[in-house]
């Protein structure tokens, strides 16, 4: 996962200071309304679409901006939600699991191995867990002609991959001899409510597609995957990704051991996210669980997972202990400018809020 700057532009100050007086969703929209236009404007960013959890539901979803060169986002908007695909994908397998369809700790060469590591006996290690957990030894991504090749062992350190994502879903594929978007459609988006969530490129597509763009605000091409890709590239609307988050929250359809795993720390990132001056905001532990980034700050953890594409920057957090979340999904270069404000404004924990101040 590439770092992050979260600092908040000028033009949000006003709201980080107002953002603690906020109390319900009727006064987060009223904020968000007044507010959100000019943070779009102060950093080039089209548009924005977000959506608030309280209380375990979503009570406020809304759009601002323009999806596209003068057709204005709203609610049903569809944005490529970049790396948000990988907590998706980790769910659909985490409830194939929980099914015991297939398995998180069985070598995953029982099913599928990539010719490229056909010969490396490290191959045997890979299980679902260490894919979900980046623990693979694959880099983010092989690059293009080159083959599959192991950094490290799988499961002696953490190195974010959405290689290991595509390996996982290709097992799940092999494994139930289904293609893995049926599965997700069978097992997660029907019974999460998630009508508007999709890879590829559907008809249904056709004018709501909010049009990515660069720091100077030049219009881009979007991206499309021909085949389900596991880690990126799904299309949704913040409304639906905030239906999913709420499920997850409730630990819809999983059992109590494979939930317990999803939250739980499954390698350490302490090390690499507070050095130095980070030390003094940084959680209790933190690392990656089963498809999220895992921070256990004292009397409350957040999961959080971030996304970022050309013309792309994505963010969803929840907190199991508040039973608090958001969704923010913006198509722009500049999109992180307007994360810090936005979630201020949408009761962000304090401690929360300083950890992503200082990274």
């Amino acid at each position: 996962m590439k770092r992050r700057m979260w600092a908040a532009p000028l033009i949000g100050l006003a709201l980080l200071a107002a953002g603690s007086a906020v109390a319900g969703p009727q006064e987060v929209r009223t904020a968000l309304d007044q507010s959100v236009p000019g943070l779009l404007a102060g950093a080039k960013v089209p548009s924005v679409s977000i959506a608030a959890i309280e209380d375990g539901k979503v009570v406020v979803t809304a759009a601002y901006g323009e999806q596209s060169a003068g057709v204005r986002a709203t609610p049903a908007t569809l944005y490529n939600i970049a790396s948000l695909t990988k907590p998706v994908t980790a769910e659909v397998v985490l409830r194939l699991a929980s099914r015991k369809t297939v398995s998180l700790d069985a070598p995953m060469a029982d099913y599928w191995t990539d010719p490229d590591i056909a010969g490396d006996d490290r191959r045997h290690l890979l299980t679902a867990r260490l894919a979900l957990s980046h623990q693979t030894g694959f880099p983010n991504w092989r690059g293009q002609g080159k083959p599959l090749a192991f950094h490290f062992t799988p499961g002696t350190s953490y190195g974010y991959s959405g290689e290991g994502y595509q390996y996982v879903a290709r097992y799940v594929e092999k494994k139930t001899g289904q293609d893995f978007e049926s599965l997700a459609q069978a097992v997660l988006f029907k019974p999460a409510g998630m009508n508007d969530t999709a890879s590829g490129h559907k008809p249904w597509f056709d004018g709501r597609i909010a049009v990515p763009t660069d720091a100077n605000g030049k219009a881009l091409e979007p991206g499309f995957t021909q085949h389900y890709n596991a880690a990126d590239l799904l299309y949704t609307t913040a409304g639906d990704y905030a239906r999913f988050v709420v499920s997850v929250m409730k630990d819809q359809d999983l059992t109590a051991a494979v939930a317990a795993d999803r939250r739980h720390i499954q390698v350490s990132q302490m090390a690499e996210m507070c050095a130095g001056a980070k030390a003094a905001t940084c959680p209790a532990n933190a690392g990656f669980g089963l498809g999220w980034q895992v921070l256990e700050f004292p009397g409350e953890t957040v999961m959080m997972h971030t996304g970022r594409d050309e013309g792309v920057a994505t963010f969803a957090w929840y907190s199991p202990t508040t039973r608090r979340g958001a969704v923010f999904l913006t198509n722009s270069d500049n999109g992180f400018q307007l994360v810090l404000p936005v979630f201020e404004t949408m009761g962000a924990s304090a401690a929360f809020m300083a950890y992503l101040r200082s990274q």
